[in-house]
């Protein structure tokens, strides 16, 4: 048995697999391939699951293959789908697939011997094929009958205010053709992907056998949702993305610091490269005193570092402990945005805190930090009001532009846990 398929096996990384996968996995180096769609300049936490199979795969020996659909994200696979895609310009798919490589660097080496990762792009053969030639060479082994089964097919051809278009109909035929061509030019033959996948890849692998007469297999991961039933990776607020431009490392971080209890675990498996003693022992501390997060705080730290780098997590952190009271100093008014984006706001004008200031006792006042002057005043003299996480001590504090942090915001606090952010708008001018 495959020690790469038994790992998988206990991470809950695996689905299913065509016959003889694990056997071929165990007999020698393999490669194996993964395709990402260019949909967007950056991956999401959706992706990670497939992204761990090539991490894994690599890390036992053999050689990851990710395969960007440079021509295929042109159509837009159909697959879990329940309206055609927003087609993309050649422009643009090249651009996401910069992007993508770039984010798989931090989970893959492209330079260790003699398993490096490897990169492709589908537009490099999609490009060249000649349209006769296709449907006489590759077309032909392949049945409508069959393709019309499928599930993700009949949903959408069920569907009269839908329907599947002949571009998404050939989609299929395009995967399948990736994968014939990852096996003569990389000797590529294993593909993974998500349970949703199974029925392209099982197609390829038909493929490959009809035309070279070879053998190619198939390894799937479930598609997984939060304790909720929610897809996994979908907040409230939206995609929990990869790029820090879309998604600050502090968002990330705190998106695996909520993660519900009866997940924890399980995204540890999928998610970490912790072994099962350690995943083991974080179990039994967060069964023993769960209030204390300790699994998310591991799982967090472990895919925050490897997807923002040390520096990152450390912002991430930094973030996080200004939210309970920590030093907001070295935070930029982004991370200030970010961190207290969901607390009550308000408005002062930039010309109020110009010269001598704003009197505190009137900010707190028109802000709805405190009810009157005499309340601000009250909870000034019991210690209880804070600036940028600075206790005032004195009623007759002034706040100044100084004080603003990036000259945009300012953080009020009444007691311990209500927070209040001010927003500095710029000065109006006659």
């Amino acid at each position: 048995m495959s020690a790469l398929v038994e790992e998988l096996r206990w991470r809950g990384l695996l689905q299913d697999m065509t016959e003889g996968a694990a056997e071929h996995l165990a007999e020698a180096p393999r490669s194996g391939y993964i395709g990402f769609d260019p949909t967007a300049s950056s991956l999401h936490v959706g992706n990670l699951l497939v992204v761990m199979d090539l991490v894994h795969l690599q890390r036992h020996g053999h050689t990851p293959i990710a395969l960007v659909g440079g021509g295929t994200g042109l159509i837009g696979d159909p697959s879990g789908k329940d309206a055609e895609r927003q087609l993309l310009t050649k422009e643009e798919a090249a651009e996401n697939a910069e992007g993508i490589r770039g984010q798989l660097e931090h989970f893959l080496d492209f330079a260790v011997d003699p398993n490096a990762a490897v990169m492709r792009n589908n537009l490099d053969w999609l490009s060249e094929l000649a349209l006769v030639d296709f449907l006489r060479d590759i077309g032909k082994h392949f049945s409508v009958n069959q393709l019309m089964a499928k599930e993700s097919m009949k949903r959408r051809l069920e569907d009269p205010d839908v329907g599947l278009s002949y571009t998404e109909f050939s989609y299929i035929l395009m995967q399948s053709y990736d994968f014939l061509e990852l096996y003569r030019r990389d000797g590529c033959t294993v593909q993974f992907g998500g349970s949703d996948q199974w029925g392209n890849i099982t197609a390829g692998t038909d493929l490959i056998r009809r035309v070279d007469g070879g053998k190619a297999f198939g390894i799937v991961s479930p598609l997984i949702t939060d304790a909720s039933g929610r897809k996994f990776g979908k907040t409230e607020s939206g995609t929990v993305w990869l790029d820090p431009e879309r998604t600050s490392p502090y968002a990330f971080y705190q998106f695996w610091l909520n993660i519900d209890d009866a997940d924890a675990v399980k995204c540890l498996k999928y998610f970490s490269l912790l072994s099962k003693e350690e995943i083991a022992e974080l179990e039994a501390a967060t069964e023993a005193e769960p209030y204390k997060r300790v699994a998310q705080k591991a799982l967090g730290a472990d895919v925050t570092r490897r997807v923002h780098g040390e520096t990152g997590l450390a912002k991430a952190l930094q973030a996080t402990d200004a939210l309970f009271g920590g030093d907001l100093a070295g935070l930029s008014a982004p991370d200030i945005a970010d961190v207290f984006g969901d607390v009550p706001s308000s408005e002062v004008g930039a010309e109020a805190l110009a010269a001598e200031g704003k009197l505190i006792v009137d900010l707190l006042e028109e802000s709805g930090v405190a009810t009157s002057k005499g309340d601000a005043r009250r909870s000034i003299e019991g210690g209880g009001i804070y600036l940028n996480n600075r206790r005032i001590e004195s009623t007759d504090y002034r706040v100044t532009a100084e004080d603003a942090i990036g000259g945009r915001f300012l953080v009020l606090r009444k007691g311990k846990k209500n927070y209040h952010l001010t927003v500095v708008s710029e000065a109006r001018h006659a």
